[in-house]
């Protein structure tokens, strides 16, 4: 394990939990953490044993608050890396699930970072915005692409265009998170995380790859495809292929070998 400055990574049995560690400035992305949370998820994708990532913010106020402006302003180096905000809003070849757990503020390229999360689990208190426009930039790390996607047009520009706030529960039912907290956010993603865990790690892969390449293309051409998919190709040609019925048939829990 990596000695992290800006961020913390823990390993538990299949689980990679990401704490962003600089509550003092809401948790935004200096340069140093940029290159950190890019190491951490090479590190995640990399990995055989690793199924399932957390990404959260320490403390109760922010879970990231977006580029560090203040760095910024002084003309620093604060370029993203190769794989994006967070060394995750470009890594479009990522097929493990990643589950943002948002404790609190989410603004600008914090919330890209969380878009760029499957699932967002969201605090009662926490609170979304994409405020580029008022600073003089604009949301350059997919939020004006992966936003509509999720909520439609006229939603996504009523935030972009003004820079509005969105509460959790405005953020529920306008689709782009999956459940508010009142109490524990980080406990709620685990249960998520515990229930991801209990399928296939092969079948989520193949899942989550063909979902998102199925996006791109027409339906006709996904369905004809999707046999082709390295992922699926590795599903259906594994051991977990045939431990699943088995387990079925003998009824008992499924031992995933994730090969």
């Amino acid at each position: 394990m990596m000695n992290y400055q800006f961020i913390d990574v823990v390993h538990e049995g299949h689980l990679t939990l990401i704490t962003l560690q600089r509550p003092e400035s809401h948790n935004a992305l200096n340069f140093g953490a940029h290159e950190e949370l890019q190491l951490a998820f090479d590190d995640f994708a990399r990995s055989d044993d690793q199924w399932v990532a957390i990404i959260t913010g320490s403390g109760s106020k922010a879970f990231c608050a977006g580029h560090d402006l203040k760095q910024q302003a002084t003309n620093a180096n604060l370029g993203t890396p190769a794989s994006g905000f967070g060394g995750l809003t470009g890594r479009f070849d990522m097929n493990k699930p990643v589950i943002a757990a948002v404790n609190g503020v989410a603004m600008g390229g914090g919330f890209e970072l969380a878009l760029a999360c499957d699932i967002i689990v969201a605090a009662q208190h926490a609170v979304f915005a994409l405020p580029e426009a008022k600073v003089g930039l604009a949301a350059l790390a997919g939020g004006m692409q992966r936003l509509p996607s999720l909520i439609g047009l006229k939603q996504s520009m009523g935030m972009l265009l003004t820079g509005r706030r969105v509460s959790a529960s405005e953020g529920l039912q306008l689709g782009f998170v999956n459940e508010v907290v009142d109490g524990d956010v980080l406990a709620a993603a685990r249960r998520w995380a515990d229930d991801i865990l209990a399928c296939s790690p092969l079948s989520v892969r193949a899942t989550k790859a063909t979902v998102l390449r199925g996006l791109e293309v027409p339906l006709a051409q996904a369905l004809h495809e999707q046999w082709d998919y390295p992922d699926v190709q590795t599903m259906l040609n594994s051991q977990d292929a045939v431990e699943g019925p088995k387990a079925f048939a003998e009824k008992r829990p499924p031992r995933w070998l994730g090969r």
